[in-house]
């Protein structure tokens, strides 16, 4: 099972964030194949991502969807995806619910949790609503397991730079909800530290219903920058 799963992770100057990411990922799933699909980085990145046993697919557009459809393009034969941020890290127990899950013969695409590294109280009840299934809950930094079939089927991502996830996700919701597993992946608070909580959030939800009423995502991220330009 675990030599037939691949995780993709999109990249863009995360070297402060990577190592702790890669560790855990190879502490859990040490035959599983890691591709880091790069955005043009000018940090070390690359040379730790390389360092540690993945496949670095490097100078990609700066763009997140075109990034991680790079990334399954190169995950070969794998049966299953995972699409991870940089700064998300698995513990054992989401590492247990993900191979539970990949084992049932009906699983197809799923969710983790969410919980903020570090956290506030509006942060552990944003991460909260993470166990249900909504569009206005569920983001790529949660993790998106999927089956390669049913990835294929639905196209792969969008070459956005941003709500490429909620794309996807919104596409697999059609023919059934999404699975949610019992377990949480601890994802970098940073981009709340830098602005501020409750900015952050507004400036969140102003952009998603934004392109909910559709406008252009190419538009929109004019007004997300990287995390790292922040």
């Amino acid at each position: 099972m675990l030599a037939e799963l691949a995780i993709v992770i999109p990249t863009l100057n995360e070297a402060g964030n990577l190592p702790a990411t890669l560790n855990a990922l190879r502490a859990g799933w040490p035959e599983a194949s890691v591709v880091i699909a790069d955005g043009g980085s000018s940090d070390e990145t690359r040379s730790i991502a390389a360092s540690r046993g993945a496949r670095v697919l490097a100078d990609l557009p700066r763009s997140r969807g075109a990034q991680m459809r790079a990334g399954a393009n190169a995950a070969g034969e794998a049966r299953w995806l995972l699409f991870l941020h940089a700064d998300t890290r698995l513990d054992a127990a989401a590492i247990v619910a993900a191979n539970t899950y990949m084992a049932k013969p009906d699983a197809r695409f799923a969710m983790f949790r969410v919980r903020f590294d570090p956290p506030n109280l509006l942060l552990r009840f944003s991460a909260w609503w993470t166990r249900f299934d909504s569009v206005f809950t569920r983001f790529g930094d949660q993790g998106i397991l999927v089956s390669r079939s049913a990835y294929d089927e639905l196209g792969g991502f969008q070459a956005w730079p941003l709500f490429e996830d909620v794309d996807l996700v919104r596409r697999a919701r059609r023919s059934r909800p999404i699975d949610v597993l019992p377990a949480a992946i601890t994802t970098s608070s940073r981009r709340f530290q830098r602005r501020g909580v409750w900015r952050q959030q507004i400036h969140n939800a102003s952009l998603l219903l934004r392109f909910l009423a559709g406008v252009d995502p190419s538009k929109l991220a004019r007004n997300y920058p990287p995390a790292d330009e922040l």
